[in-house]
């Protein structure tokens, strides 16, 4: 943890020294990262996702994780992401890319199956500095609900370590036999945060389409947040603003952070961009905040409000 810490913090001090502000976008933390994962068995130049079907998906899947890294990079470079939060089913890619990339990437732990990488192996990773966050725990996939006993060994792992969870709780998922979409309920995880008060937690996608449930766990949880990531390009575009609308004149604005879930469409990190910067419902403070503030308020980068 404390390498990777000041890995992270010797990067933001080297933005002080950059190019003036004026030649590069204002700095942003992608919260929603994969490396070269997607949990469908995909060819190269395979389409994405899209909701609702039938739709006409834009993009061509890459064909290796050596493919995947340069053109996250690339687009990272872009837009001036400063850092992802990073997992894969494939840890020893995720760490790959970590150490390929020195400090833009937080390495993290993909769950799809409870048990098929067990708490005592996490343990390991943490306390050799090697992993610092845990998820995404995309056990959703399976039809495993966040309040499972199963999971519960992690949570209590994730606070005694004080990293953050990335959860896969909402309504929508990739068309794999094991989903089940009233397993993303978010007040499943109202027994999780009631047990655990010091685990920082954020959902995937905020809970779509669940509006009335995430808010209503984000006011009862202040150390809940959520992503706008996969949403920002699966689904229409109004359904997007509408939902991230609701959030913010809910007064939850100061808890959404950006996301790509670029998977094994790094072109996606474009798309994901777009639609932050297009919502005219926010103001330019607002959209400062889901880029960039509210995810290093989350990581507890002190002193790094942009």
């Amino acid at each position: 943890m404390r390498n990777w810490l000041v890995s992270v913090l010797l990067v933001f001090a080297g933005l002080t020294h950059a190019a003036p502000a004026a030649q590069k976008p204002a700095p942003v933390i992608d919260m929603h990262m994969h490396a070269h994962h997607i949990p469908l068995d995909l060819p190269a130049g395979a389409p994405p996702p899209c909701l609702p079907r039938p739709c006409t998906p834009k993009g061509a899947a890459t064909a290796t994780p050596e493919e995947s890294l340069r053109k996250t990079l690339e687009a990272m470079d872009r837009h001036n992401i400063v850092l992802g939060f990073l997992s894969g089913t494939d840890l020893g890619i995720t760490q790959d890319w970590a150490k390929a990339a020195p400090g833009r990437f937080i390495a993290s732990s993909f769950i799809d199956t409870p048990g098929k990488l067990t708490p005592q192996m996490l343990r390991q990773e943490y306390a050799a500095g090697r992993l610092a966050g845990m998820g995404e725990i995309g056990t959703q996939l399976m039809g495993v609900a966040p309040n499972d006993p199963a999971l519960a060994p992690y949570f209590a792992l994730a606070e005694e370590f004080d990293v953050p969870v990335l959860i896969h709780t909402e309504g929508i998922g990739p068309p794999v036999p094991g989903f089940r979409s009233a397993a993303g309920r978010p007040h499943l995880l109202e027994e999780v945060l009631a047990r655990h008060r010091n685990l920082r937690v954020f959902v995937e996608n905020s809970g779509y389409p669940f509006l009335d449930e995430m808010i209503a766990m984000m006011y009862q949880y202040p150390q809940l947040y959520g992503d706008l990531s996969t949403i920002t390009w699966v689904i229409p575009r109004s359904a997007f603003h509408q939902y991230v609308e609701a959030l913010v004149r809910a007064g939850l604005g100061n808890r959404l952070m950006f996301g790509s879930d670029q998977m094994r469409w790094p072109e996606k990190i474009d798309e994901a961009i777009e639609a932050i910067e297009e919502a005219d419902y926010l103001t330019a403070e607002q959209k400062r905040d889901i880029f960039y503030n509210n995810a290093a308020r989350f990581l507890r980068l002190e002193g790094r409000r942009r």
